[in-house]
């Protein structure tokens, strides 16, 4: 007599794996960060690796995180913790977390905001969202990128610019991102730019909701990935 297979539920068995593979990567993170403080006494090359390792890390864990929140959101258990944050402590939180690798590779990141610019929103949500733009922006930028914040009307309007190539056509014409459809050919398959936009959509204040637009130009001439909440 043969034994029935227990049924697999495949993305509950993923989601388990991911968040382990995500507390290993921390681990490494900080590894690479207490390796960090006695760099001094690397040399220039093993700094350059060190940088890159951290790097590589942190955007590794971050799409690791999207995972995990899209697989929340699926079943819906993805809380959104809105609340009231000051978005000086947001940009000062980004700066430090890619200063290491900015620094190594002589890199400018700056930031932009008025004095004591508050706004309701998910800290982690959004901090993930922009860590992730500013990741993105640091792989493809020459030299300068700038972290703008500023409030617009009913708008928390937050921008990420740098002075690169800019972003290719097909990512600026893709405004409905079909995660089940990724672009292959052009090896982006859309996670980041999909869970920017459900991140924006989950704030929603008086029938308005979050957005998330990429384009060209702005302030360094390269891509900008802008991020409005109301």
């Amino acid at each position: 007599m043969s034994k029935t297979v227990p049924a697999i539920d495949f993305a509950s068995v993923l989601a388990s794996t991911v968040h382990d593979m995500k507390n290993s990567l921390c681990m490494l993170i900080q590894s690479t960060e207490l390796i960090q403080q006695e760099s001094a006494q690397l040399s220039g090359d093993a700094r350059d690796e060190l940088a890159r390792l951290n790097y590589e890390a942190n955007r590794l864990n971050s799409n690791l995180l999207q995972l995990l929140s899209l697989y929340r959101l699926e079943r819906n258990q993805l809380p959104v913790q809105i609340d009231q944050h000051y978005l000086a402590d947001i940009a000062e939180e980004l700066v430090l977390k890619n200063q290491f690798y900015t620094e190594q590779r002589q890199l400018q990141l700056q930031t932009e905001l008025a004095d004591n610019l508050h706004w309701f929103f998910d800290y982690d949500l959004v901090m993930n969202l922009l860590n992730d733009a500013v990741a993105n922006a640091l792989r493809y930028c020459n030299r300068r990128i700038l972290l703008s914040i500023s409030q617009q009307q009913q708008l928390l309007v937050l921008e990420v610019h740098d002075d690169g190539g800019g972003f290719p056509q097909f990512m600026l014409n893709s405004d409905a991102i079909d995660m089940n459809t990724p672009d292959l050919a052009n090896n982006h398959t859309g996670l980041g730019i999909f869970f920017a936009k459900l991140i924006a959509r989950a704030h929603n204040n008086k029938g308005v909701r979050g957005t998330v637009e990429l384009r060209n130009g702005g302030r360094y001439g390269g891509g900008v990935f802008r991020l409005t909440l109301p």
